[in-house]
C-alpha cells in the first residue's frame, strides 16, 4: 500500500526529484532545452517527440540512476513526475522503453549534433573560466587521463568493445579518454572525451586529448619552432648519414652478387669440362693421372664448388645488411617528412595565434612516451607527468650518490632531482627529473618524476611533487563520473548512444557545478551544499518538495520528509502567493 501526503494547497504539486524541478528550469534558462529540441531526428513523433526522450536520457543521468529501466522501475518513477517533465519544458515523460528506443536508432549525425548542442550551451562558462585561470593564475592547467568502461566478459552485444587493462584487471570494455581543465570558480570542467575499444591505451590518445582541448578553449600556447627546428636538423642529419651507409652496403651488395654469379658460371663451365673430358677418357679408354686435363678440370671445380656457398654467405650477409640500412633510411626518412611536416604546421600556428598563453599538461605515466614528450614540448606546452622507463629510473638509481640530498614531500616519500638533464642522451631535450623513494613497510618502490618548462622545480621539490599530483582533481572527475553519475553502468548498447552517454555524463558533471552558483545567486541563502555534486545527485535530486508555479515564479518547499524539511526554494523573479499552512497530514515517507 502507498503511502500518500496532501497538500494544504490544491495549487502544490508534489515531486520526489526537488533538484531535477531546480536544474530544469536553469536548463531552460540558459537555452539548453531549446537547443536539444531544434536539433532535427528522423525518428516519428507518435505520443513522446524524439528530443523529448534524449532530454529525459539527459535527466536520467542527472538524477544519477544507475539503470535506464529506472526512468519508469525505480521507486519514484521518473516518468511519474508531471511537474519534474513541466520544469524541463516538456508535456510529460516517456517509459524508459520507448527513450530506449530512440536512443538505439540515433545515427552519427544525429548524434554529432546533440554533442555540437551540449557544448554550444557549456562552451560561454567554458570561455569565462579560460578568461579567470589565464588573469589569475597566468596559464591554463589540463589534466588528461583513459578511465575503463568494462561490460561483462561474456557479453556479444556491445559493438566493438575490447578486452583491455582496466583497474587492475584485464575486462572487456571501452576506453574513455577525458581531458578537463583546471577551473578557478569550479575546480575542474570536463572539455572533451571519446570512447574507444577497451584495448586502447594512453599513449596512443595524447595528440587527440591536446587537440580537444585547444579546441574547446580556444588558446594555445606558443610552438617552440626553434627546438623542432633542432631535432629536424639532427634528424636529417642521421638520415644522411644512414643514406651514405645505404650506399656503400648497396655496392657491397652488388659486389657480392657479381662474385656469386662469376663463381657459379665458371662453376658450370669447369663441371661442363669435367663432363667432357670424362667421355672423351672413356671413349679412348684413357686412365686419368695426376697432371692430366681431366684432373686438373676436377680441381677447378672442387675449388669453385666449394667457393660457392662461401660466396652466396657473404651476399646473404649482404642482402641482410642491406635490407636494414634500407629500413633505417626509410625510418629516418619518415622521421625527416614527419618533423618537417610537424615545423611546417607549427610556424603556421604561430603565424595565426596573436595571442599565445601559457599552459600545462599533467599526465600519467602511461601517456609518457619519448615521442609524446617532443611532442608535448614542442607544442609550447610545460609538462608534469612519470617516467615509464626502466632505463631511466635505473639510471637515475645509479647516479645516487651517500651524499644526495633526499627531500621529504610526503608521509612515505622522498625525493632527489636533477635539473637539466637528457639522462644519458636518453632524452632529446633536457628536462628536470626526479626519484622517488615510496617506503612501504621495509619495502622501498621508486617512480621517475619528469617536468619540462618554466619553473624551477628543483628548487622546491614539495611543490613540484604536489603539483603533479594535483592531477588527482581528473581521477576524482572519473570517480564522480562512475560512483554519482553511474557511468560504471552503460546504459545503452548502439555505438551511437555509448558516445552520447559519455558526453552527456561530461556535460552533468559541469551543468551542475554551472547550476549550483546559479542557485546561490537566484535563491539566497541556499541551504542545498551547493559544492558537493554528489549530495545534490545523490540527495538533492531524489528529495520530495510541494512545488507551487505561479507565472515564471517557482516555489519549492522540502517536505517533513525530505533531508532539507523547513527549507524552501525560490526561483523566478515576481511575486508569488505562498500557500498557508492550514492542514498538514503527513504519512509520506521519503526514502
Amino acid at each position: 500500500m502507498r503511502n500518500t501526503q496532501t497538500s494544504p494547497n490544491s495549487s502544490e504539486k508534489l515531486t520526489q526529484h526537488a533538484m531535477l524541478i531546480v536544474w530544469g528550469l536553469y536548463a531552460q534558462q540558459i537555452g539548453l532545452v531549446k537547443a536539444i529540441e531544434q536539433v532535427p531526428l528522423r525518428q516519428k513523433t507518435r505520443t513522446h517527440q524524439p528530443q523529448t526522450k534524449v532530454l529525459e536520457f539527459l535527466v536520467a543521468i542527472l538524477a544519477g540512476l544507475p539503470h535506464l529501466k529506472d526512468i519508469s522501475r525505480s521507486a519514484h518513477p521518473l516518468d511519474q513526475d508531471p511537474i519534474t517533465a513541466e520544469a524541463w519544458g516538456q508535456p510529460a515523460w516517456a517509459d524508459y522503453s520507448g527513450v530506449s528506443r530512440t536512443l538505439k536508432h540515433l545515427n552519427d549525425e544525429e548524434v554529432a549534433a546533440l554533442i555540437t548542442a551540449l557544448n554550444d550551451v557549456s562552451q560561454p562558462f567554458i570561455d569565462q573560466e579560460v578568461e579567470r585561470a589565464l588573469e589569475r593564475n597566468g596559464e591554463l592547467v589540463y589534466d588528461a587521463d583513459l578511465t575503463g568502461r568494462p561490460v561483462c566478459s561474456t557479453s556479444t552485444s556491445y559493438p566493438d568493445a575490447a578486452f583491455g587493462h582496466m583497474g587492475d584487471t584485464i575486462s572487456l570494455g571501452y576506453q574513455a579518454a577525458l581531458v578537463s581543465l583546471h577551473s578557478p570558480t569550479f575546480g575542474r570542467l570536463w572539455l572533451a572525451n571519446q570512447l574507444h575499444p577497451g584495448d586502447t591505451v594512453s599513449m596512443t590518445e595524447a595528440h587527440a586529448l591536446v587537440s580537444a582541448a585547444e579546441n574547446r578553449t580556444g588558446r594555445r600556447p606558443r610552438r617552440r619552432t626553434e627546438l623542432l627546428a633542432s631535432r629536424l636538423a639532427q634528424a636529417k642529419a642521421a638520415w644522411e648519414a644512414v643514406h651514405l651507409k645505404l650506399d656503400r652496403s648497396f655496392d657491397k651488395h652488388r659486389d657480392a652478387e657479381a662474385t656469386v654469379s662469376d663463381t657459379a658460371s665458371l662453376l658450370r663451365e669447369w663441371e661442363h669440362r669435367v663432363r667432357t673430358l670424362t667421355a672423351d677418357y672413356a671413349r679412348q679408354n684413357r686412365q686419368p693421372t695426376s697432371h692430366c686435363q681431366l684432373t686438373r678440370a676436377k680441381r677447378k671445380a672442387a675449388t669453385y664448388s666449394k667457393r660457392l656457398p662461401r660466396c652466396q654467405e657473404t651476399l646473404s650477409v649482404a642482402e641482410r645488411r642491406l635490407a636494414r640500412y634500407e629500413a633505417q633510411y626509410d625510418e629516418a626518412k619518415a622521421l625527416v617528412d614527419r618533423l618537417q611536416a610537424h615545423y611546417q604546421q607549427l610556424v603556421a600556428d604561430n603565424a595565426a595565434n596573436s595571442n599565445p598563453i601559457r599552459a600545462t599538461f599533467r599526465l600519467d605515466g602511461g601517456f609518457a612516451s619519448r615521442e609524446n614528450i617532443y611532442w608535448l614540448i614542442e607544442m609550447g606546452y610545460d609538462i608534469y607527468t612519470r617516467g615509464r622507463s626502466t632505463t631511466v629510473r635505473d639510471a637515475l638509481s645509479d647516479a645516487v650518490t651517500p651524499e644526495a640530498n633526499w627531500v621529504r614531500v610526503g608521509g612515505n616519500a622522498a625525493l632527489t632531482a636533477w635539473a637539466n638533464t637528457t639522462v644519458d642522451d636518453y632524452f632529446a631535450y633536457p628536462l628536470d627529473v626526479a626519484l622517488a623513494n615510496y617506503q612501504t613497510g621495509n619495502s622501498i618502490r621508486r617512480a621517475v618524476l619528469l617536468h619540462y618548462g618554466q619553473t624551477a622545480v628543483t628548487t622546491d621539490l614539495d611543490r613540484w611533487f604536489h603539483m603533479y599530483n594535483g592531477r588527482q582533481i581528473i581521477e576524482a572527475g572519473i570517480k564522480e563520473g562512475k560512483n554519482v553519475f553511474q557511468m560504471h553502468h552503460l546504459k545503452v548498447r548502439s555505438p551511437q548512444a555509448l558516445l552520447l552517454q559519455e558526453h552527456m555524463a561530461c556535460f552533468a558533471a559541469n551543468f551542475v557545478r554551472f547550476a549550483a552558483q546559479w542557485l546561490v545567486a537566484e535563491s539566497p541563502p541556499a541551504m542545498i551544499p551547493t559544492k558537493s555534486v554528489k549530495q545534490m545527485v545523490q540527495v538533492g535530486a531524489h528529495s520530495s518538495a510541494w512545488v507551487c508555479r505561479q507565472g515564471d515564479v517557482w516555489l519549492l518547499r522540502f517536505t517533513e520528509q525530505s533531508y532539507y524539511a523547513g527549507h524552501s526554494l525560490r526561483i523566478g523573479r515576481g511575486i508569488i502567493q505562498l500557500p498557508l499552512p492550514l492542514f498538514k497530514d503527513v504519512h509520506f515517507s521519503h526514502f
